[in-house]
């Protein structure tokens, strides 16, 4: 069903926050005067970023006295061009957010590394999703915000002008929306789509849950190992992550050697990976640390990832999907007419073609599943729209909330979410307790996002292998 609620790490951006590529020795210079009032010479060379900062590629401008260091590339990434700019911008706002965790920072040459790093990778897998053939085009990005502005309790120019406050363009912003947007819709068909979960899983989950598991808050530093490495390689990764792991262990401060060992692709976040259920965690993660006492380190651990240093922060109750089964729970009957908004159907035409049906319906002419049948986008138009009963959390926010506004019988819409537009008609309501197929569906929906979480780890370290990468930070 198509409005079921994206994963958890969807639309994460808020928080932190091309092209042909120049010469190694480019840098962009003005004048002390400031930039020069005539338009660069037709011709010239040039290259793009994401934040739509364009100049030439060249230091062939008008200048009076010395020149000035405007921007200049810090790295290569294929044919995409990364600039100061841009770094130091993301790299404030990691500071800001750093900060505001409460956790030391490692020196700021140390930090600015790690945050380029951390953009190439974005870039690569960015590029991958070009490749695909995966497009966000301005509409989309739109919404995207007005639903991060509403999910902040602001309006849109509210949102921009704590955006600019914090030290960030508004056009570098949607530029890095855009392809956070484009990673995750990558991820949600080349990876996700691809995830298979077994009934013997589900009642390998389930015997596990009623025994009233314990979750898990643990932290960890990777240190990775290419695709195919040859033995020595392997070997020397094995032997730093048992240095670390034995710094760890002395007493180290483990978030400073996250910030300066780790090479997964968020080496800024700390490496803690929050209070989880085991499904949701490695099962080499969950065996490593079942013995240990909060604080402590677990051997090294191996993944195809490379190898990682472990350590259990804390443990909690857990048991979510055993209590699911317990709490009585409002559940809705509902049906959706779905249209997607795309470069054929452009918002301005689903909005209207929408409305009319909706009048149509409205007025007798047509019935709900008729329309449905024949203009929904998605799996549920073959049972004029049935998406059968729902619970609270299975929807994205959008549709949950238009939904639950709904007496039986009336209609709503059209309703914007991140996969089109829709009309929505609630049929019934209930309160009971989750059936045997709810509680099972819950179960594969817990082990596809832990499984989906490591494929996707994985897929992302191989594109970054794969990426020709020219750093060029210390060049000046």
């Amino acid at each position: 069903m198509n409005t079921r609620r994206p994963p958890p790490w969807t639309l994460a951006l808020l928080t932190l926050l091309l092209a042909a590529v120049p010469p190694a020795s480019a840098q962009l210079r003005v004048p002390q005067g400031g930039l020069p009032g005539q338009a660069a010479p037709a011709g010239m060379p040039g290259f793009s970023t994401p934040g739509g900062f364009a100049a030439p590629a060249t230091a062939a401008v008008a200048r009076r006295d010395e020149p000035k260091l405007v921007d200049r590339v810090v790295a290569v990434v294929n044919t995409d061009a990364i600039t100061e700019l841009e770094l130091q911008s993301r790299t404030r706002a990691i500071e800001r957010r750093l900060r505001g965790q409460n956790v030391s920072l490692p020196p700021p040459a140390e930090l600015q590394r790690q945050v380029l790093e951390r953009m190439i990778t974005e870039r690569a897998a960015l590029q991958a999703a070009r490749d695909a053939g995966i497009r966000i085009d301005d509409a989309a990005i739109d919404r995207a915000i007005g639903r991060i502005a509403q999910e902040q309790k602001m309006s849109v120019p509210q949102l921009r002008q704590r955006i600019e406050g914090d030290g960030m363009g508004f056009a570098m912003f949607r530029a890095e929306l855009a392809a956070d947007m484009a990673i995750n819709r990558m991820r949600e068909r080349e990876i996700e789509s691809r995830v298979q979960v077994s009934e013997a899983e589900i009642d390998a989950y389930l015997a596990e849950q009623a025994g009233g598991p314990v979750e898990l808050n643990l932290a960890q530093i990777l240190v990775g190992v290419p695709d195919g490495a040859p033995p020595e390689v392997v070997e020397r990764a094995r032997s730093r992550a048992e240095s670390i792991a034995g710094e760890a262990r002395a007493g180290a401060d483990f978030a400073r050697l996250v910030q300066t060992a780790t090479s997964g692709p968020d080496p800024v976040s700390g490496g803690v990976l929050g209070m989880r259920p085991p499904d949701r965690l490695p099962p080499v993660f969950v065996q490593a640390v079942e013995s240990l006492k909060p604080g402590e380190i677990a051997p090294v651990v191996r993944t195809p990832a490379g190898f990682h240093v472990v350590k259990l922060l804390e443990r909690g109750e857990g048991g979510a999907i055993a209590a699911l089964a317990a709490t009585p729970v409002r559940q809705t009957k509902a049906r959706h007419i779905l249209v997607r908004v795309n470069e054929l159907n452009p918002e301005g035409e689903v909005v209207r073609r929408l409305t009319e049906i909706r009048e149509r319906i409205e007025a007798g002419t047509v019935t709900f599943e008729e329309m449905a049948r024949q203009y929904s986008g998605d799996g549920s138009a073959s049972q004029g729209g049935d998406l059968g009963w729902i619970y609270p959390g299975d929807t994205v926010p959008e549709f949950e909330r238009a939904m639950d506004a709904l007496q039986p019988g009336k209609i709503a819409g059209p309703v914007a979410t991140p996969f089109g537009y829709h009309l929505i008609r609630v049929d019934e309501r209930r309160t009971d307790g989750a059936s045997r197929e709810r509680v099972r569906a819950a179960a594969r929906n817990a082990i596809r996002e832990r499984k989906a979480a490591e494929a996707y780890q994985e897929w992302i370290l191989q594109v970054r292998d794969r990426a020709y990468v020219d750093v060029r930070l210390d060049e000046r």
